[in-house]
């Protein structure tokens, strides 16, 4: 079964079949999206360096008063995630890295027409990106939890229930802002941030502690395990 196949049957999982009737009268297709959103890092990926392509990672799509409607019935938010989702996926299977979180969202655009839609991208570097290789770069740090890695593009990430945490995770055990992890050319760094349950490495709790190629760290029931690049936390790298 192809990507977007597994994209289309999530989805209509996900939305008690509404998408099956999407595409009627005129009306856009969320499958169309996700194969214009993956037109779109082909399109714009662009070689940075050796075996390295970079693809846009923020995405707004444009669509019409009725289709933004419809969309906001359906929940914008969980086919936006399901979108993201999907185009990670691709970028991987074409080896594509991004600099930054993979974002989508939906605007409302006066002058289009039912069925029709536009697409803005960008290539906007933040503190984290989702890994679309399994192994840690050259260039930044590998992090995995509870399967979900994320290579951490930024010198400071910070980890915490908190919606703004660079890395959110769902957890009671964990803080609004538990942990941080800094990457700086002398090695990267996980500091307890004050949190209720406390930082855990290899075990040991530790109010800050120098990460080591394969470290486990546990912050409430989450298990995080870390890997580095040959040469992470180079200052003044390029993409």
């Amino acid at each position: 079964m192809g990507a977007l196949d597994r994209f289309e049957k999530s989805v209509e999982r996900l939305m008690n079949n509404a998408f099956a009737k999407v595409g009627r009268g005129g009306e856009v297709k969320a499958v169309e999206l996700a194969s214009r959103l993956r037109r779109e890092i082909d399109d714009r990926a662009a070689v940075v360096g050796h075996d390295r392509t970079v693809a846009p990672n923020e995405f707004t799509i444009e669509l019409s008063p009725n289709d933004f409607g419809q969309v906001q019935s359906w929940g914008a938010e969980t086919l936006a995630d399901e979108l993201a989702t999907n185009l990670t996926e691709y970028a991987a299977s074409q080896h594509y890295a991004f600099v930054g979180p993979v974002s989508v969202t939906f605007e409302e655009h006066q002058e289009l027409s039912g069925g029709r839609f536009q697409l803005r991208s960008a290539t906007v570097r933040g503190n984290v990106a989702p890994a679309t290789n399994p192994a840690p770069s050259t260039r930044h740090p590998l992090i995995d939890i509870d399967g979900q890695r994320y290579l951490l593009t930024g010198p400071v990430t910070v980890i915490g229930r908190d919606a703004e945490a660079d890395i959110v995770v769902d957890d009671p055990g964990v803080s609004r802002r538990h942990l941080e992890i800094r990457v700086a050319p002398e090695g990267v760094v996980a500091t307890d941030l004050g949190s209720t349950n406390g930082l855990f490495v290899e075990g040991h709790q530790v109010p800050a502690a120098t990460l080591l190629d394969g470290n486990t760290m546990t912050i409430g029931r989450t298990r995080i395990m870390f890997w580095t690049g040959t040469s992470a936390g180079r200052p003044n790298e390029d993409w």
